[in-house]
């Protein structure tokens, strides 16, 4: 398909969705820092200047698309928009998102999001969402007019890093054969808590570039919960501060606070500061037991649904899943 923007704001013409790939990830980093720097430009944060991410993020985003890896180039080859669209199973979402500030304004932001739309209806998902900040309310808008309706906010809380009484046990310490045990393992205790719901994608490439961890609570062979998590920097050039929870799956809600102290040990030994969890509204209680154990809110984002795709939390155990990067 070419998108052509309107005459007037951009007279040049896109073409796309093609699919992006690591080649493409200087590129995408150069437009993903612009883009969200004059977002909080016009958010009357003048002084705020988006560094660019991490390429070893990049690839894990990229490999976790596969070919939902959504991107516009104008007549000169360079990016114009990109769309990175992900489905775990039948959970779906977009994330990063975003249009060249030049390019704004002509209708290729309704194009990128259709486009992923389109795509994750393909993978018969039964949830299609997207984060964005809720003080932004262009974006709020922009996505209420595309069909997306508010719902929880993502509250970003973090624990410091502290040793536990014993190591965790950890999907890196494992040998081929328990590894392959494991992964399956925590396939099957995802879809009994959210059936349809499959991370083996995020274990498998966050142990294959060494990203960070999975960490196991339970029997190898029937675990009772497990949390994926990266320890790289996400911006480039930083240093590691922080151990990010991206997936975690508890059978019962009750084992959440072994499960932190499992992750603050694990950031501990990582090297990590403190761990990073992305809590959605949904689990109350849960954000008591985090605010109980001294966590901290860092910051927060709104999570949108298309309409009739919303997600709904499980009647018993929990599934944390970070719709970013």
């Amino acid at each position: 398909m070419t998108a052509s923007p309107r005459p007037g704001r951009n007279a040049r013409s896109l073409e796309g969705p093609l699919v992006a790939t690591v080649d493409d990830i200087p590129q995408l980093n150069e437009l993903f820092a612009e883009a969200f720097t004059e977002r909080y430009r016009k958010d009357g944060m003048t002084g705020v200047r988006v560094p660019p991410l991490n390429p070893a993020i990049w690839r894990y985003a990229i490999e976790g698309a596969g070919d939902g890896a959504l991107c516009w180039r104008d007549e000169r080859g360079r990016l114009a928009a990109f769309n990175i669209v992900h489905h775990s199973g039948t959970e779906g979402w977009m994330g990063p998102l975003c249009v060249r500030p030049d390019c704004q304004g002509a209708g290729l932001g309704k194009i990128i999001v259709d486009s992923g739309l389109r795509w994750l209806r393909q993978q018969s998902v039964t949830v299609i969402g997207l984060e964005t900040m809720p003080r932004t309310l262009d974006n709020i808008g922009f996505y209420s007019n595309l069909g997306f309706v508010p719902g929880h906010l993502t509250v970003t809380m973090t624990l410091d890093a502290a040793l536990g009484e014993r190591a965790p046990t950890l999907l890196s310490a494992l040998s081929s054969r328990e590894k392959e045990a494991a992964v399956a393992a925590c396939r099957d205790l995802t879809m009994r808590v959210m059936p349809g719901y499959d991370f083996t994608r995020e274990l498998e490439l966050t142990d294959r570039h060494g990203l960070g961890d999975t960490l196991v609570v339970g029997p190898l062979e029937a675990p009772t919960g497990f949390a994926v998590c990266h320890t790289v920097p996400l911006v480039e050039g930083r240093t590691r501060d922080e151990l990010r929870v991206l997936k975690l799956v508890l059978a019962r809600r009750s084992g959440l606070p072994p499960l932190l102290g499992s992750l603050a040990d694990l950031a501990r030994r990582s090297g990590a500061r403190r761990v990073a969890i992305r809590l959605q509204g949904e689990y109350p209680d849960a954000y008591r037991t985090l605010v109980a154990l001294g966590a901290r809110v860092r910051w927060t984002d709104l999570r949108m649904s298309a309409y009739g795709w919303n997600e709904v939390a499980p009647l018993e155990g929990m599934v944390l899943s970070n719709w970013e990067i």
